[in-house]
């Protein structure tokens, strides 16, 4: 025997239920759009950082070889030893414009100094 569908029974379903889902939908949009935004800022820290080691590593200033690569609002740090350069590059990650609290990605890079052309004793 089959059972008919009596109309009006399910009046509203679609709306409960999209009502449930639709929340969940945008928060899984939101964390799919901030991943694809940190690892794109990672990409460019990781550039800018090896620009920064490089330009180091030849006695030219550190942070305006990063400024065209990295991301905007990076910070750009360089120590080292007298043999090698290592430089790291951070910046929060923006969704939306809005910086994300605790969410910080960082590249970082190393190279060897050049030689200075002094006489070693």
């Amino acid at each position: 025997m089959t059972r008919r569908r009596h109309p009006g029974r399910d009046r509203g379903s679609f709306t409960a239920e999209l009502a449930a889902g639709l929340p969940a939908l945008m928060l899984l949009l939101s964390l799919g759009l901030a991943s694809v935004s940190a690892i794109a800022a990672k990409m460019q820290c990781f550039d800018a950082a090896r620009e920064a080691a490089l330009a180091e590593a030849r006695g030219e200033a550190p942070a305006e070889a990063a400024a065209g690569l990295g991301p905007e609002g990076a910070s750009v740090r360089v120590g080292g030893t007298a043999e090698s350069v290592v430089a790291e590059v951070s910046v929060p990650i923006r969704l939306f414009g809005i910086d994300l609290p605790g969410a910080i990605v960082s590249g970082d890079a190393t190279a060897a100094r050049e030689p200075t052309g002094e006489a070693v004793p």
